[in-house]
């Protein structure tokens, strides 16, 4: 995991990934690649190229035959 995560290394595309990521989790406690492809319409391999950069980068982590969310020094505003 790289240290102080930097955001602007990720494209809109990784960031969609991580969003559906994130909402499996909290659902489900972890998302699994067939959730992942249909939350985000991408195509399968397209979502576990955006999962490898997530896991490189350290926003997600495998959890079981899943992601889950790694640590993150962030916080989102609504």
């Amino acid at each position: 995991m790289s240290e102080g995560h930097d955001v602007q290394a990720l494209s809109d595309v990784d960031i969609h990934v991580y969003e559906a990521v994130a909402s499996q989790a909290v659902e489900k406690g972890r998302a699994d690649l067939d959730g992942l492809v249909r939350a985000s319409g991408l195509p399968e391999e397209e979502v576990r190229a955006c999962l490898a950069r997530l896991v490189e980068h350290g926003y997600v982590v495998p959890k079981g035959e899943g992601y889950g969310l790694g640590p993150h020094t962030f916080e989102v505003e609504y």
